[in-house]
């Protein structure tokens, strides 16, 4: 049936999205109570209000009750029905596909011997997992399982498999749906993903327990993706500590846990460390779905991205290459780049044809935000006497 309202429902669902943030977190509000109590407490004694002690106890509880419910953040599951599920087709199918498919295009680029036969797709929603992984491995792939606990968005799936023809043929052979996990633990893929799906989970420990779990079931490459947002970026970070920090605990095979895009190291993240929190992400560019019946313009899809990997280091390349973190911004002598180190620090440079050559300067040139740079660090600054090149700092390229 037609869902009325389309477009300015999906318009709404895309705001609710984006501006999402977590749950609180029952510790986090306990201690916020508390404070609150201690400090509303010390004002009324330092005013000597001469009030009965229960009165006064439950006036303040009231008050404290009354100011968390004005300031905390009010998290609520969706839910999902097949009117919702075509609304979030709607908003978030173009985009969606647009991020996966460049995060994913990451590993494509980088190990050129990475050929998957098996695709695990966590909270898989419309299948925006399963259409990119056929787009980059579609020869190799032979069996891709999407999971998601919503029987409405798997039919979905499953109806754009099939061109909406609940009797034809699937575009895509060898796919099957559930609503749980694969039961034997033993059983892996080789990529597994989960595409905006760790920001749909109530709590921290739950987050926890899935990245855990969903890295049992990867054999080389565990891919997240999240929004752009700080929350979008911070429920990523979480999984990479929680990762680095548990590999030795959480399965059974030996190869360890490496941080392989975007990530040029394996320490905090400085945007996080920083005064001014950033989120780390990247955009792409797409064509969203024509709603209003004429050719849309292209838009960009802002993500953040995490992707671990079982895969001997050897065997990628360019692992100590910093990453393109903002816009690169083309001048007419120099090009302003901003990066983050395989030494864990953020740098911004400007990268000259005269101190650096002619391809390096060309190669800067045609680089975007999210490309990696071949740049290294200098144990000391080196002086120089062209003006742009006071943006170097202590940073030297390859």
């Amino acid at each position: 049936s037609e869902v009325k309202d389309l477009t300015e429902r999906a318009g709404r669902l895309t705001n609710f999205l984006w501006s999402r943030k977590r749950a609180a977190e029952a510790s986090q509000l306990r201690e916020r109570a508390i404070a609150l109590e201690k400090k509303w407490m010390w004002n009324e004694k330092e005013q000597q209000r001469d009030t009965d002690k229960h009165s006064f106890e439950a006036q303040i509880r009231k008050k404290v009750l009354t100011e968390m419910r004005r300031t905390t953040y009010h998290w609520t599951p969706l839910r999902y029905d097949e009117e919702l599920g075509v609304v979030y087709m709607a908003a978030r199918l173009a985009g969606g596909y647009a991020a996966v498919l460049r995060a994913l295009n990451e590993i494509k680029k980088r190990d050129l011997a990475f050929t998957p036969y098996s695709l695990l797709d966590f909270g898989s929603g419309l299948g925006t997992a399963l259409w990119a992984s056929h787009t980059l491995w579609g020869v190799s792939l032979k069996e891709y399982v999407c999971v998601d606990s919503c029987g409405a968005m798997n039919t979905l799936a499953e109806q754009l498999l099939t061109g909406g023809n609940e009797a034809g043929e699937p575009l895509i052979k060898h796919v099957y749906f559930r609503q749980f996990f694969p039961v034997s633990p033993k059983v892996q893929a080789d990529l597994v993903v989960a595409a905006f799906s760790l920001s749909e989970m109530a709590t921290q420990h739950d987050r926890q327990e899935t990245v855990l779990t969903l890295w049992r079931k990867t054999s080389s490459y565990l891919v997240l993706v999240e929004n752009g947002t700080k929350e979008g970026h911070q429920i990523l970070m979480e999984a990479r500590d929680v990762l680095l920090k548990s590999e030795e605990k959480v399965t059974p095979d030996s190869r360890r846990s490496r941080t392989f895009a975007p990530c040029t190291h394996e320490m905090p993240c400085p945007k996080l460390l920083s005064q001014k929190v950033v989120p780390c992400n990247f955009i792409q560019s797409y064509y969203p779905l024509p709603l209003r019946g004429k050719n849309p313009e292209r838009e960009q899809e802002k993500f953040s991205y995490l992707i671990m990997s079982r895969v001997k280091q050897k065997s990628v390349g360019q692992v100590d290459w910093a990453r393109l973190t903002g816009p690169v911004h083309r001048r007419s002598r120099h090009v302003q780049c901003q990066v983050c180190c395989s030494n864990g620090e953020l740098r911004q440079f400007a990268v000259t044809k005269r101190r650096h050559g002619r391809h390096m300067y060309r190669c800067a040139r045609s680089c975007d935000w999210g490309d990696q740079l071949p740049v290294i660090q200098a144990e000391e600054n080196n002086p120089t006497d062209e003006t742009h090149d006071s943006y170097a700092g202590t940073d030297t390229m390859v």
